[in-house]
């Protein structure tokens, strides 16, 4: 399917640093409970990730990850998640993230 590059414009995708990262062990699948920090125009947000396999919360903290901060909150549990961190599968499907390489100021948007 082919998409008007309008579509792909109203896709708010952000770079954000995460400040704190930690086990949800309630999730049905296993999951990072995250805060991301976007730089002053969008500020924190929290997001619950599948990555599990490849990362700890410990590898986490400091990193730059790309989230779509524009979808609607999202109940996980008693969690709510605010942005949905993007990544991509293994060859066993598990969640490889987005980085940027050198790092960027937090809140930059993709384009």
């Amino acid at each position: 399917m082919t998409i008007a590059f309008e579509d792909f414009e109203r896709v708010d995708i952000r770079v954000g640093t995460v400040v704190e990262a930690e086990p949800f062990p309630e999730a049905h699948k296993p999951a990072i409970k995250l805060l991301i920090d976007f730089g002053s125009a969008i500020g924190r947000r929290r997001s619950s990730a599948q990555l599990t396999v490849h990362y700890t919360p410990e590898v986490l903290v400091g990193r730059q990850v790309a989230a779509v901060v524009n979808f609607p909150p999202r109940q996980i549990g008693k969690f709510m998640s605010e942005v949905l961190v993007l990544g991509f599968p293994d060859a066993a499907g598990a969640v490889c993230l987005v980085g940027v390489d050198p790092l960027v100021p937090d809140g930059g948007k993709l384009f």
